[in-house]
């Protein structure tokens, strides 16, 4: 067992033992919240396949949605060029694949090399799209800060995945060919067959060796890199689409679900059986904080990929108003981010008092701490947010329930909205009348 082997067994057993810890906070967050109601969703497989693996949505913008694709496919692609450094980091060998796949072999390194092109291409427009061209929805002021930063250092990254492999590839196929005795051919690679010579081809046996180490070491450290990166990155999307899309429901976008204790009282007092005894539920109507949201709607917070398409298109923002879409799946995201950390903080003490949570955490904060109630005023229930979402998170769900809690709860709101609630309790009618509103009916009797 050489060095280099032990080196790798060394970083793997500890990557592969931090990514457990953080996928492991990860879903416990989500978990923090409610349990979902029954979800309709016969047709999830479908689109699960057709939205987070088919792109569907994205291609309503045709020239992002060609550039994000070029990216989504070499990423996919290329898991077989780790597949092998993983084997051969494990058993000390060097494209041990090559001597398995046969024909086969070369075929897939020049579609990985084609593809990296791509992507290559793909990732300075994006690159240019948020620094040099500065598309607004890119440069808005919810993605100042960590979130920008968050994005360029993906695609920096992408950018050395790239060199790794081209380096690693480029220098291999100069050995072999400078030396063919001594190194195994591995077949024609689309690009740096003849790349790798051109560039490297004049460089003694050692250098050649150290620049195919280097592409091997720095390709891996990029992957691991990006696997322990993940779960504190908008970039969780990747995994976490398959899921949210399976588990979309089939009902009508805007559906509220009813507070089943007032629907009980409510069937009660017209005389109606309820199917089922209610649930157990919290003392308050509404969701403060993520505790009350359901698990579906944290999976959907931790989803979200930042575009901002939902933004772009919420007629609320576009008129100047504050509410933005994506601002609230990111305030939820960091709600949960915040909880999370404080769970993992030995130091931190609840303050206790009347909790309406399953964990009983309390620290004096809740999602209107992050959340204005101006921009959930300001959301016209249109759902063309929900719409325009390229994975189908539906930000209209939150806002929805955290206007209900601010109403029925804390019986507030803008003033505008007070006598309208008083006159369709009072009435029945959301205008303020001094007899009842069927009165007319006693006429006609």
């Amino acid at each position: 067992m050489n060095i280099s082997q032990i080196l790798f067994l060394i970083v793997l057993v500890i990557v592969f033992k931090e990514a457990v810890k953080r996928y492991g906070r990860l879903f416990r967050n989500i978990n923090l919240g409610r349990d979902d109601e029954p979800i309709n969703n016969k047709g999830g497989f479908r689109r699960m396949m057709l939205i987070a693996f088919g792109q569907q949505k994205m291609f309503k913008r045709p020239i992002p949605a060609v550039l994000h694709l070029f990216i989504y496919i070499a990423f996919v692609i290329t898991q077989f060029d780790l597949l092998e450094q993983i084997i051969d980091g494990i058993f000390g060998t060097h494209r041990i694949l090559s001597h398995i796949l046969g024909g086969f072999y070369p075929f897939m390194i020049s579609f990985i090399e084609i593809l990296s092109v791509f992507a290559f291409i793909a990732t300075i427009a994006f690159l240019s799209r948020r620094n040099l061209l500065k598309v607004p929805r890119l440069n808005s002021k919810d993605l100042i800060g960590w979130a920008k930063l968050d994005a360029n250092l993906i695609l920096i990254g992408e950018i050395l995945l790239i060199i790794g492999i081209f380096c690693l590839n480029g220098a291999d196929k100069a050995l072999e060919s400078n030396l063919p005795e001594k190194y195994h051919p591995t077949g024609f690679f689309a690009i740096t067959s003849w790349l790798g010579p051109a560039l490297f081809g004049s460089l003694p046996e050692y250098y050649l060796n150290l620049i195919s180490g280097f592409g091997w070491w720095l390709h891996l450290a990029v992957v691991f890199g990006f696997i322990l990166y993940l779960p504190t990155s908008k970039h969780m999307h990747i995994l976490l689409a398959f899921p949210n899309t399976y588990l979309s429901s089939d009902n009508p976008r805007g559906r509220m679900p009813n507070i089943e204790s007032i629907e009980a009282e409510v069937k009660s007092a017209l005389g109606i059986e309820m199917n089922h005894t209610p649930k157990e539920t919290i003392a308050d109507f509404g969701v403060h904080d993520i505790f009350q949201l359901t698990r579906k709607n944290l999976l959907e917070a931790y989803s979200c990929t930042e575009c901002g398409r939902c933004t772009a298109v919420c007629p609320a923002n576009l008129t100047g108003k504050k509410l933005s879409p994506r601002k609230i799946m990111m305030d939820v995201r960091d709600r949960m981010e915040e909880v999370g950390r404080k769970l993992d903080d030995p130091d931190f003490k609840s303050l206790g008092g009347d909790v309406d949570n399953k964990i009983g955490f309390n620290d004096g904060k809740d999602l209107f701490s992050y959340i204005e109630k101006e921009e959930i005023r300001a959301c016209t229930s249109c759902n063309a947010c929900v719409e325009a979402c390229p994975v189908l998170i539906s930000p209209l769900e939150i806002i929805l329930q955290l206007r209900r809690y601010e109403v029925l709860t804390e019986s507030s709101g803008p003033p505008d909205w007070i006598p309208m609630y008083n006159a369709l309790e009072n009435n029945g009618s959301p205008w303020q009348m001094t007899i009842e509103r069927d009165d007319w009916i006693k006429e006609l009797n």
